[in-house]
């Protein structure tokens, strides 16, 4: 069974391939996602953001599942190229393209051409909160100790 169904736009299947976006390997829980851009390519200074289009739209069919846009660890280990916001959160109800808004952590420019590999979807399980109000919370041991509360070793 499908997970999700993949709706490419503006002409985004020739940059994704016959195969269309799919995990790379057999053993692989993500699925890249390529830039697909109105130019050849985009300049992305030291320490700025922009938000790059995908070129695809999903509908995701398994019930209560979300897709996640993480960076991809080689561009974000080696270049310092990631996901402006860490991790980017795709609804199930949201149809809209996929748009990676990219950060540059690296003190150089960054060049992005169209159809580069920049990010990739991780489809993963979640739970819907129903948040229940009340006036006081159940004591624990940690009880308000917040960061570094157990100390630094």
């Amino acid at each position: 069974m499908a997970v999700a169904k993949i709706q490419y736009l503006r002409e985004s299947k020739k940059f994704y391939g016959n195969e269309g976006a799919r995990p790379a390997t057999e053993k692989s829980c993500g699925v890249d996602l390529r830039a697909i851009l109105d130019c050849p390519q985009i300049l992305i200074e030291a320490g700025e953001r922009y938000p790059v289009p995908t070129g695809v739209a999903i509908e995701i069919l398994q019930e209560n599942t979300a897709c996640f846009l993480y960076s991809r660890s080689g561009l974000g280990a080696k270049k310092g190229l990631t996901i402006a916001q860490g991790v980017g959160v795709i609804d199930p109800d949201y149809r809209g393209e996929i748009i990676a808004y990219m950060l540059n952590t690296s003190k150089e420019t960054i060049r992005i051409e169209q159809g580069d590999r920049i990010a990739q979807i991780v489809f993963q399980p979640y739970v819907q909160p129903f948040l229940e109000e009340s006036e006081t919370l159940s004591e624990t041991k940690r009880g308000i100790g917040g960061y570094g509360h157990t100390g630094l070793k």
